[in-house]
């Protein structure tokens, strides 16, 4: 994914409203904009702004059945968000383990120091 599109994406996700949406046509399939708007807490214009968003970031398309308007998921887009999310998630994991083993370290250092100036003191006072 390029950086543009990765700032789409994660900017339409976060959004919980979004990702309401965005579960229900996940678990319900292809849907009209007017059936998400009975199920959430929302106007029907705010449903519309977030399936446009939705749609820009490519998690999922629209077809005219009629004069319906049918939204549906993108699988492969959604497969491609949970893995830059795992990919991420791994970084992170990552960068953490270092910062414990770093951490680490240092509170051994600085316990075995203490011990050496424990130890020095004790000698000079005998």
């Amino acid at each position: 994914m390029t950086a543009q599109a990765d700032d789409e994406l994660w900017s339409a996700v976060a959004d919980p409203s979004r990702r309401r949406v965005l579960d229900l046509l996940v678990s319900n399939g292809e849907v009209s904009a007017s059936w998400l708007a009975g199920r959430v807490p929302f106007s029907r214009q705010a449903v519309s702004k977030h399936l446009v968003v939705l749609e820009q970031a490519g998690l999922i398309s629209r077809r005219k059945q009629g004069r319906e308007v049918l939204y549906h998921v993108e699988a492969d887009r959604l497969d491609q968000a949970a893995q830059a999310l795992a990919e991420l998630a791994a970084q992170w994991d990552r960068r953490l383990a270092t910062i414990k083993r770093l951490a680490e370290t240092a509170h051994a250092e600085a316990a075995h120091a203490a011990a050496a100036h424990a130890e020095a003191k004790k000698g000079k006072e005998s």
